[in-house]
């Protein structure tokens, strides 16, 4: 009998994040020919996104819309996600590491009772066998490992497994679950929103970083720039955040957000292994400083000796030439 797999969706602002496809992708390379379940959960009406994960390789989805359901909660989703599980009895879940991924699923493989390997960067099949590759030590090394039996409970970092291709053809079925979200033992009254509008930092496949070499929260203006010039997202280090350059939600690091785009570029950043275990992943590692003995050169690919003021506004009208 073929593998059952469960993928939980994730929505912001109504809208799946791409990390649901991602985690699509990886339930398949888990079970190749096994049934891909979707899970989403939200208010209202949630077809149009249930159709999606269809596009993208779900071969059904399960729906379940509540009122309290519209913002995250621990306890709301957890009770929703838990119903859907009981109900399916799956082989294999799914879900990406962010921040609701990182809250959620270690309560859900408690309620069932299971091991839940975290922060996946890869995943193959040996032999029938699903491999999962995940960082440790900050990142300095990895680690395989294996199921061996009961439930695969997995969460994927955000950009490292390509998503399938979007097909419009396929069709699937979207079964509603109600499911009565209950003891609720807290209430989102109002969501203040920080961080700044965009392309979402930990699914950028561009970010342009700031360090302290910035001086000021208007260092950061021509670091916005070539970010928007080439489609990408501003992040910062942990000594720009505690100078108030900038707000804590563009922290990248060990205590920030994990990134892997295909271009990272860090201008005026020492290269402290806080910052670098959240970033060192990167595909391509582009380093802006003024001091050439700065460590982060040691993990770059390209390094540009030099004043970020005077490189980074050369950069982006030479990229805005060759648009």
């Amino acid at each position: 009998m073929s593998d059952k797999i469960l993928v939980v969706g994730e929505l912001r602002e109504n809208t799946l994040r791409n990390v649901t496809f991602e985690a699509i992708a990886a339930a398949k390379s888990i079970s190749a020919d096994g049934e891909i379940v979707g899970v989403i959960c939200g208010a209202g009406d949630l077809n149009e996104q249930a159709q999606e994960m269809i596009y993208y390789g779900a071969d059904r989805v399960v729906t379940v819309a509540h009122d309290m359901l519209e913002t995250y909660t621990p306890d709301g989703f957890s009770q929703a996600v838990m119903a859907v599980i009981n109900d399916e009895s799956p082989d294999g879940i799914v879900m990406g590491h962010t921040s609701i991924g990182k809250d959620l699923t270690p309560k859900l493989a408690s309620k069932l009772e299971t091991g839940l390997v975290s922060d996946a960067t890869e995943v193959t099949n040996d032999g029938g066998k699903a491999v999962f590759t995940r960082p440790i030590y900050s990142g300095k090394a990895f680690e395989k490992k294996t199921i061996t039996s009961g439930l695969t409970f997995v969460t994927i970092r955000p950009n490292n497994i390509a998503a399938p291709e979007k097909d419009e053809s396929r069709s699937g079925d979207i079964s509603p679950k109600d499911v009565d979200i209950a003891d609720i033992r807290s209430v989102i009254k109002d969501v203040i929103k920080k961080a700044s509008d965009g392309v979402d930092l930990s699914e950028a496949n561009v970010i342009v970083a700031g360090g302290r070499g910035v001086k000021s929260e208007e260092g950061f203006k021509p670091l916005q720039e070539l970010a928007d010039v080439l489609g990408g997202a501003v992040g910062a280090s942990r000594g720009a955040c505690d100078a108030e350059y900038c707000d804590y939600s563009l922290q990248i690091g060990q205590t920030g957000k994990v990134v892997t785009p295909d271009l990272y570029i860090a201008c005026g950043i020492s290269g402290a292994i806080q910052h670098l275990a959240g970033m060192s992943n990167s595909k391509v590692i582009v380093a802006i400083n003024k001091d050439p003995e700065a460590n982060i050169f040691n993990v770059a690919d390209y390094g540009i000796v030099g004043d970020i003021f005077d490189v980074v506004p050369m950069l982006t009208e030479e990229i805005k030439k060759l648009k």
